[in-house]
């Protein structure tokens, strides 16, 4: 089976899925909609990060893909919705960066506090500036947290450890950890915390989540954090309280308009602010973080090749299997009344024997995983496929 792999994935991934018998190709960048549809011939399952776009126009071209893995966290990059559709599986790395955003995090705080960015430039300019103004240690600083899912719980612990006071808001009711506490909107967290951090996702409704209204909530002198999505916040707005001086340093490592490779430019409004810190996206990119991201998201991607499994997929329904001890046949299918009925009826009418059987369903997808043994696989899969609620038939 073809693999494509795009954006710099790390070598892991193409150790592991070359294991699993695969052949594997990789790209550095990208890819536009257009480059991709073209790069995408005979290729079966896809890799990429943040930067290539998986749109309906993509997947309709290329019925041949059978799953993307997403070697990152957020998956608003793919349309899932037409994903699904097309019976294309999703997957992507929940967890395994979360050490590492979380350690950025908490780098860049003390970095801010202390003014590190600029003590930095005007030693590299040659200007020995030893003075206490505008240095603070964290102790005791209260931090308030939007997003308390993995990497915002996992900095709630840490920060606590270091002596600062954590404050949350998330719009999921969450089990504060340690002695954090929960806050029931943006605007009392805003009050409340003199460092303000973001981890929430990609979805529509986070879209410009900050903006103007939002940093003149914030306490004067606030320390500002965006580790999460570059479109939910309002950079213009970011630069003009930088230069007033109401928020007193930001941290940003995401932006609404990202490079696709290193060769194009960045262009910020932020560029050249004091007390502001910059990255190219690299909250996840640790060697460590990375080479877990690639090992789990090729065995996700192997093991639903191989197997069907499709256990922590992001759009369809979940099923763990393990390997299937005669033939398989995978069946994804509209969630509507009578599918596996009209399922077995077709394997019997082939003379299968069923030996191990499992449904699972999520909203209006159902995916059914069958073990069947007998002599006459002619024509079965055209005949599943053929059900009117079928969407997509594999028999491994």
């Amino acid at each position: 089976m073809k693999v494509l792999l795009l954006e710099n994935i790390h070598s892991e991934a193409v150790r592991a899925l070359e294991s699993r018998g695969h052949e594997v190709e990789v790209r550095s960048s990208a890819l536009d909609e257009a480059e991709l549809i073209d790069a995408l011939d005979g290729v079966e399952l896809l890799g990429i990060r943040s930067r290539t776009y998986i749109t309906e126009r993509v997947l309709k071209a290329h019925p041949q893909l059978v799953a993307v893995g997403a070697f990152c966290i957020g998956t608003n990059q793919i349309d899932l919705l037409a994903a699904a559709a097309t019976g294309v599986a999703v997957f992507n790395a929940p967890y395994s960066n979360t050490r590492s955003v979380v350690e950025l995090a908490l780098g860049e705080i003390i970095t801010m506090a202390r003014r590190l960015g600029d003590r930095n430039a005007s030693m590299h300019a040659g200007i020995w500036d030893k003075s206490a103004t505008g240095s603070h240690e964290v102790r005791g600083r209260t931090l308030g947290i939007v997003g308390y899912g993995n990497i915002g719980s996992q900095l709630s612990v840490l920060a606590e450890g270091l002596g600062m006071r954590v404050y949350f808001y998330d719009i999921v009711d969450r089990l504060a950890l340690g002695n954090a506490t929960r806050v029931y909107s943006l605007q009392e967290l805003f009050e409340r915390c003199e460092t303000i951090t973001l981890h929430v996702d990609g979805r529509a409704s986070n879209a410009n989540m900050i903006g103007e209204k939002e940093f003149s909530q914030m306490r004067p002198r606030t320390l500002f954090l965006n580790l999460c999505r570059g479109n939910v916040v309002d950079v213009d707005a970011l630069a003009v309280a930088l230069k007033s001086g109401h928020i007193a340093g930001a941290a940003v490592d995401v932006f609404p308009g990202e490079p696709a490779s290193r060769d194009e430019p960045f262009v910020s409004p932020l560029q050249g602010i004091p007390n502001v810190i910059l990255t190219p996206h690299v909250g996840g990119s640790t060697q460590e973080a990375q080479v877990d991201i690639g090992r789990y998201v090729a065995g996700k991607l192997s093991d639903y090749e191989a197997y069907g499994n499709t256990s922590m997929a992001v759009n369809l329904p979940e099923v763990s299997v393990s390997a299937p001890g005669a033939g398989r046949i995978l069946h994804l299918h509209r969630n509507v009344p009578g599918v596996l009925a009209r399922l077995n009826h077709a394997l019997a009418s082939h003379n299968m024997n069923i030996g191990f059987q499992t449904l699972a369903t999520s909203g209006e997808y159902g995916y059914v995983v069958t073990d069947v043994s007998g002599e006459h696989y002619e024509g079965l899969v055209a005949e599943l496929q053929g059900l009117e609620e079928s969407i997509r038939v594999r028999m491994i």
